[in-house]
């Protein structure tokens, strides 16, 4: 299993967790995520664009003159592509752009990008991002103490209003639950902090042993 050092929110070093070597130790599959991320990105797009086409414009259907004998073009309809206010041709259509990617796949790539983070030197594990108050300027402090530079993605378990409300005006960070974390915003941010917590739920979300195990004590005890 794959040990990183515990840190304070001073730098300090305080402890060593072991990681969960399913989860923190996986091989680096770029195809996998790489499908993750297109239906990510997928799924996000709205759809709801939509252009008029020839029956859905108002305007009369009645034929504005005759087909021969006026020397103009012969024409059927106002509502016709060639005239101003005509329908559209071939316009974008309103659609649903999502892509189902089962869940075994989507939380494989997690655990591949997890497991790159690390050893990239990139992932970053505290006891805790415990603020007195919610103040941007105390945030930002701790992040240069922690030397975290560039963009930089937090996830932890808790409710920790604080740290959201202080962190909320820095545009280089998100914070994030546990089980809100996502294959974009992994990718996006350079930098990976996780509470001992958090990484203790990250190993039980996305180890498919402990997974099922979670699930059969549940069926049990209902």
């Amino acid at each position: 299993m794959p040990t990183v050092k515990v840190r304070n929110i001073k730098n300090e070093e305080v402890d060593d967790v072991e990681l969960s070597d399913v989860v923190f130790g996986a091989e680096l599959n770029e195809a996998l995520i790489h499908a993750a991320l297109k239906a990510y990105l997928a799924t996000a797009r709205q759809g709801t664009v939509g252009t008029k086409t020839r029956g859905n414009v108002s305007g009369s259907g009645r034929k504005l003159w005759k087909q021969k004998g006026t020397g103009r073009a012969r024409i059927a309809s106002i509502r016709s592509p060639l005239w101003k206010g005509g329908g559209n041709v071939h316009g974008p259509q309103a659609r649903d752009w999502s892509i189902s990617l089962p869940k075994k796949m989507r939380r494989g790539a997690l655990r591949s990008a997890l497991s790159e983070r690390l050893r990239e030197g990139n992932l970053v594990v505290l006891e805790g991002f415990t603020l007195d108050q919610p103040k941007t300027k105390e945030f930002i402090g701790a992040l240069g103490t922690l030397g975290l530079e560039g963009k930089t993605l937090i996830v932890d378990s808790q409710d920790n209003d604080n740290l959201a409300l202080a962190a909320r005006n820095v545009r280089r960070t998100k914070i994030v639950g546990s089980r809100n974390l996502n294959i974009y915003d992994l990718l996006y941010h350079e930098k990976l902090v996780l509470s001992r917590a958090a990484a203790e739920d990250l190993a039980q979300i996305l180890d498919p042993n402990r997974a099922a195990e979670a699930a059969h004590t549940t069926e049990e005890a209902a």
